[in-house]
């Protein structure tokens, strides 16, 4: 019960913004084109009262919580009256159609940089130190020291040196405590006066990241299976070869398909040594060795900036996506249990499973996230030349651009009417 009602309100809630958003951007075009919008409602009607008047707009709160409508005058009654819709230039009546699409597509932009700058998961590994500092030196710190924790706190940067992002950590108390790093193949404790200077000792040299790579599943009479791989196993090196994002595991088993490889590994915080043979010809999705492998993450954040660069090649992706999807269900390329198409139960339980993610873990990732590319999804799929939509209001501007005079406002309303009712069938069908 407590799980469909967090699925009901988390849907109407997400749902409600999306939806008022986009008719913001109706509302703040329209009247910048000289359109009457005649009514801006919070919810759909019926309506429960009228909230103010401003510049000729009754604002309205209504019944059913789902976002928001801005009502154009004769927007759908052929109303060529001054201050109509239809009386708009054609310019003004396509700004006015497009705005809608264009905030959620700022919106999903802005969430998306939400999400990167408020905590997402992110590959991360330990600091395996190349060269030491002199302040690192004097910690007793020595070139080739894995980095594993510090003050109790896992270590861990980002498994590129040049990513965009860093690692959260709960803040480095001043005071004594120690450092373990892993030498030699055995863990060693150090002290340190001050755990916070410890730390920019660390970084301050040069490292690789290092212990990212995690065994997930182990296939059963696998090369792995025999030489004593177990999940949860995090792997240092292949042959003394550190495995790093950029030197994967793949490619240090790989010249070594038939031979015995030695195989470092991290596991219940201490390192064992264990030996495998790669086979050279593995049953098809198993692998030379027989593990799935996964990279280790911890949640990452990226300046605001940075965030918003990220969210606008979100959006892009997302919103090629969309128009791909159609695409490559014609041609056959694509399954529609593959292209994997949720109607509005299965979009409302995503929205939920988010949610319950964002409670479970105390970061915004997966609401954000999901609600961004629900926002970018509306932006591009209004924007689709589809009676009903805002796209298909486009066409017949298109149409009327093309052959120099419009169709009646009467007829491509009913047709309208039609398409939103197809549209409507659609998404039960789905649903």
């Amino acid at each position: 019960m407590e799980s469909t009602l967090i699925t009901v309100v988390s849907f109407i809630v997400v749902l409600g913004i999306l939806v008022f958003f986009h008719e913001l951007g109706h509302y703040w075009v329209a009247r910048r084109n000289g359109i009457v919008v005649e009514e801006f409602g919070f919810g759909y009607p019926p309506r429960l009262l009228k909230l103010f008047t401003y510049d000729g707009t009754d604002f309205t709160l209504n019944l059913l919580p789902f976002g928001g409508f801005a009502r154009m005058k004769g927007e759908d009654a052929g109303d060529m009256s001054a201050g109509s819709f239809n009386a708009a230039r054609r310019g003004g009546r396509a700004a006015t159609l497009i705005a809608g699409p264009a905030m959620n597509a700022l919106l999903a932009i802005v969430l998306f940089a939400a999400s990167y700058s408020l905590g997402f998961p992110a590959p991360a590994g330990f600091p395996q130190l190349v060269t030491v500092s002199p302040a690192a030196e004097q910690l007793g710190l020595q070139p080739g020291d894995v980095v594993l924790d510090l003050a109790g706190t896992p270590a861990q940067v980002p498994a590129q040196r040049d990513a965009d992002f860093t690692i959260l950590r709960p803040a480095t108390a001043s005071g004594p405590s120690e450092i373990l790093v892993g030498r030699d193949g055995r863990t060693v404790a150090l002290p340190v006066a001050d755990a916070g200077a410890a730390w920019q000792a660390i970084t301050a040299g040069e490292y690789v990241p290092a212990l990212m790579t995690q065994v997930t599943g182990v296939v059963q009479d696998s090369p792995a299976d025999a030489g004593g791989i177990q999940p949860g196993d995090i792997v240092f090196t292949v042959n003394d070869s550190l495995i790093t994002y950029d030197f994967p595991m793949n490619r240090a088993v790989s010249p070594h398909l038939g031979e015995p490889v030695m195989l470092s590994l991290w596991r219940d915080g201490q390192f064992v040594q264990v030996t495998a043979t790669p086979r050279a010809d593995p049953p098809p999705g198993e692998g030379a060795l027989g593990v799935q492998i996964t990279y280790v993450t911890r949640m990452g954040a990226t300046d605001f900036l940075v965030g918003l660069w990220r969210g606008l090649l979100d959006t892009l992706q997302y919103a090629l996506l969309v128009l791909q999807l159609p695409v490559l269900l014609i041609l056959g390329q694509l399954s529609p249990a593959e292209a994997q198409i949720s109607g509005p139960v299965g979009i409302a339980q995503l929205v939920g499973d988010a949610v319950t993610a964002t409670i479970d873990t105390g970061f915004w990732f997966p609401i954000l996230r999901l609600s961004a590319v629900l926002s970018a999804a509306l932006a591009i799929t209004n924007l689709l030349p589809l009676p009903a939509l805002d796209g298909g209001r486009l066409l017949f501007i298109l149409i009327e651009t093309i052959r120099g005079r419009r169709v009646s406002p009467e007829r491509e309303g009913l047709i309208h009417m039609v398409g939103f009712a197809l549209l409507l069938g659609l998404m039960l069908i789905i649903t």
